[in-house]
């Protein structure tokens, strides 16, 4: 196991190893796998974003999800009026990256300070159980809008968005953009962990009836945290649109969001890189073991692969509970 003061260049070497995969694949002739890294990289931002509230702020969340699917729907929507050359309450369309990215993660954030400033005034099982429920809510109202495809989702007839400079319709250059914006929102949570409001953050998780006593408001803290998760998962749904060129309510399911809390348990919770690993595992697994099976001649386990993937989650959480992270990093001085 390696020293916590090691795990800045661990980072560092993984990012290098990230923008090199590119040029890997596309030497050894497997170029159809850079999709497969965009996906696990625009995933890794949802894991982060959840992992802020849930592994530093003790805040379980089975509705984050539906911040992906918004930020996924904000791209999505704006690109419908642009291809049909119609407004939304007087608002063209528009396929600019430069409008579309941004209102994306501002439209989520606005989701997550409303929802936050409802759910928030639960606790314990009831709070997991409102976000659940305007998950759901969120879910039934974008299958119920026909005109965006309801239930069968909605296509980017014209492609990705545009930015200058770049073609997002390539692969890599697509990569690239998600890679940095992954880690230009890994080192703001990087700073909003490690900064006074990030001590206050984690102490609310360990002892929150002890900072009221202090005369700190743990209500607002708890918020601004939210809302920041919310945007994050929101840009993640935006990546997602543009890579698939396709909005779907799927993408805010409930089952989305178990599936982005067990990258962030995977990889180990109150970590942000360990969501990272975990987000790659349970993709990877996802896309593999299928494929594994079927070279074994299990076509039963090829359909149902996540039978197996749950002993695997099973085991992680019996002996090794800091997840990835946890066995690569060993904890020092009391953490």
């Amino acid at each position: 196991m390696l020293s916590r003061r090691l795990e800045p260049f661990v980072l560092i070497i993984g990012l290098v190893v990230l923008a090199a995969l590119p040029l890997v694949f596309s030497l050894t002739g497997h170029g159809y796998l850079v999709s497969t890294m965009t996906r696990i990289v625009i995933y890794a931002i949802a894991a982060v974003s959840l992992d802020l509230i849930l592994g530093f702020g003790g805040m379980v969340s089975f509705g984050h999800a539906a911040y992906v699917g918004i930020g996924a729907y904000v791209v999505g929507i704006l690109a419908f009026h642009q291809f049909d050359d119609s407004t939304l309450l007087g608002i063209p369309g528009t396929l600019s990256g430069l409008v579309a990215l941004p209102a994306a993660v501002l439209v989520s954030a606005l989701f997550a300070l409303v929802i936050g400033a409802l759910s928030l005034r639960t606790v314990g099982v009831y709070f997991i159980m409102i976000t659940l429920a305007f998950g759901q809510m969120l879910f039934f109202f974008f299958v119920s809008l026909e005109q965006y495809g309801g239930d069968d989702g909605l296509m980017m007839f014209e492609g990705r968005n545009t930015l200058p400079g770049l073609d997002l319709g390539d692969n890599v250059q697509f990569f690239y953009l998600c890679l940095v914006l992954l880690a230009l929102f890994f080192f703001l949570c990087r700073r909003v962990v490690g900064s006074k409001f990030g001590r206050v953050l984690g102490a609310i998780r360990q002892n929150e009836r002890r900072l009221v006593s202090l005369g700190v408001a743990p209500y607002r803290i708890k918020l601004v945290a939210f809302v920041i998760a919310g945007a994050g998962a929101g840009l993640a749904g935006a990546l997602l649109a543009n890579q698939t060129e396709f909005v779907s309510p799927s993408y805010m399911h409930w089952t989305k969001s178990g599936e982005i809390m067990v990258m962030v348990i995977l990889g180990g919770m109150g970590t942000l890189s360990g969501p990272v690993a975990g987000a790659a595992l349970f993709l990877l697994l996802e896309e593999y073991l299928p494929v594994a099976f079927d070279a074994l001649g299990l076509p039963l386990f090829q359909e149902h692969w996540r039978v197996v993937f749950g002993p695997i989650l099973i085991l992680v959480v019996l002996f090794a509970r800091a997840g990835l992270h946890g066995l690569v990093f060993r904890r020092e001085g009391g953490e």
